[in-house]
């Protein structure tokens, strides 16, 4: 069955750069694009960035544009979100993502904490 499995979330300063990381299992990882999500407490769930099944295109929400850095590695059927200059805001988990006809598939979450 399809699984994600998310890692690298942590307590980080404001400034600071967390690296998340997303395994994937159960399907064929290059035939599919690939999203983070993040939900901050008492919020709705947001769409950080998408990357294609080639990694040949990416998108971010503009709030993170210029700091976030969604990739991929199909021969290790990881997805990756590098996060730099983090503020208090990023505060949030963090879902991997991905979608196959009209079902949906996420991780359990990495918790991400950005405070002094």
């Amino acid at each position: 069955q399809v699984q994600l499995v998310e890692s690298g979330g942590g307590l980080v300063q404001p400034g600071g750069s967390l690296r998340l990381s997303c395994a994937a299992s159960g399907f064929t990882f290059s035939r599919y694009a690939m999203r983070w999500y993040r939900q901050a407490p008492g919020k709705e769930r947001e769409l950080v960035a998408t990357i294609t099944n080639t990694g040949g295109s990416t998108s971010y929400t503009d709030s993170v544009k210029g700091r976030f850095t969604i990739s991929r590695v199909n021969d290790k059927n990881t997805v990756l979100l590098q996060m730099n200059s983090l503020k208090p805001e990023d505060t949030a988990v963090y879902y991997c993502h991905t979608w196959m006809g009209l079902k949906d598939y996420w991780g359990q979450g990495t918790q991400v904490t950005v405070s002094s």
